[in-house]
């Protein structure tokens, strides 16, 4: 009977793994369904209490999505077109042929001394590889051809795909306050309790508008980091911090990476360690200090967790998914959480308990314990029936 109830479990697990590649590879071969979703999803979360504020004050709705889409589409315009500029005139062909001289020169610079503390052939090494015309040869291509490839394509893509996602603004943003109303006729009509999904939802507006705040911070504190500093373009560099900042954990060490190295070309390596120094207490002060602080422990996951869901997430679908990977986790966090079976992999991608929330779990686990309890008494009864009949 032990062999059986063994053999039944293990074709449970391997049947439930199955069904999660199919799932992750149905996912990924979507993606261009599912990232224009996506994409309005976040949009129309960030921008909502604007809607919210215009309807408080007995603005129509048509009019107040109508003026909630023209700010969205006039900011994330604007920063589009400020941003392919300011990367224009960073590759530049004199610009670029300044930062190549000036790389070599540090980089001889690091040769010396690697070699008067006894490393032999470094300069030799460093020479071929770090010339000013080999570090052009392998800049050009990128600059010239590469990024602006790179960045058509991308454009091409967005105005292709830019129509769909402002439609489905226009319909979220809409919609936004029925969803609750409908949640509750469709529990009504003896359908599925989606409430927690609806909680959940609200949780992560929350969150976006939460990110969206500390993201500003971060690329205003950046950008005057660099200002102050003396590196070029200081405004691209804000920019740039502003957007990464929503990618969690690695985010904010990519957007540091290139000022940082323009601060040791412009300038010297004191310079680059400043601002190192001041990127890592900027996104050291607002993430670890400010942002926890306003979002409390309630949308706490394990840091282990947010580094895989943004790996996995990004593999799923591109920096869409690396930008929502922590929403994404989350409504992934709510639906184990209202499963008898799954509900330990809630707990396991936790960072830690919110007290006001101690009373909801506990009722949960009492839901959990009780059918558990059950079916262990009915499992006994059916082996001691089994044996009888033997």
């Amino acid at each position: 009977m032990s062999t059986t109830v063994k053999s039944a479990d293990a074709s449970r697990v391997l049947i439930a793994m199955a069904a999660v590649v199919i799932v992750v590879a149905g996912l990924k071969a979507a993606s261009s369904f599912f990232v224009p979703l996506l994409l309005a999803f976040f949009i129309a979360s960030v921008s909502f209490p604007i809607t919210a504020f215009l309807r408080d004050r007995k603005c129509p709705l048509f009019l107040a999505v109508l003026i909630t889409v023209i700010v969205d589409f006039a900011f994330l315009a604007g920063i589009v077109v400020i941003s392919a500029i300011l990367a224009t005139d960073l590759a530049e062909a004199s610009r670029m042929d300044s930062y190549s001289q000036r790389m070599y020169q540090v980089v001889m610079q690091w040769a010396d001394q690697l070699e008067e503390l006894g490393v032999e052939n470094v300069r030799a090494d460093f020479e071929k590889f770090f010339k000013p015309d080999t570090l052009l040869e392998m800049v050009d291509p990128v600059t010239s051809l590469g990024v602006f490839t790179a960045a058509g394509g991308l454009l091409t893509k967005l105005l292709s795909t830019s129509f769909v996602i402002f439609i489905l603004l226009i319909f979220m943003l809409n919609e936004a306050r029925m969803f609750g109303r409908r949640f509750q006729a469709i529990f009504e009509a003896r359908g599925p309790n989606l409430q927690s999904m609806l909680t959940a939802t609200k949780d992560i507006q929350k969150y976006l508008g939460i990110k969206t705040l500390v993201s500003l911070a971060t690329g205003i504190l950046a950008g005057l980091l660099c200002w102050g500093v003396g590196v070029e373009f200081p405004f691209l560099w804000g920019i740039l911090a502003f957007g990464l900042n929503y990618i969690p954990a690695v985010g904010s060490v990519i957007a540091g990476i290139p000022p940082v190295l323009i601060a040791l070309l412009m300038h010297d390596g004191k310079t680059a360690l400043i601002m190192a120094a001041g990127y890592i207490a900027i996104n050291g002060f607002l993430g670890n200090f400010v942002e926890p602080a306003l979002l409390g422990k309630r949308f706490g996951l394990s840091t282990v967790v947010i580094v895989i869901s943004v790996l996995f997430w990004g593999w799923v679908w591109g920096p869409v998914g690396m930008l929502l990977s922590v929403p994404l986790t989350m409504l992934l966090k709510v639906a184990v959480d209202n499963s008898y079976e799954l509900r330990w992999l809630g707990v396991a991608i936790s960072k830690g308990k919110d007290k006001e929330h101690d009373h909801e779990e506990r009722q949960i686990l009492a839901e959990v314990v009780r059918p558990n309890e059950e079916v262990k008494a009915q499992n006994s009864q059916d082996v001691a029936e089994g044996e009888a009949r033997g």
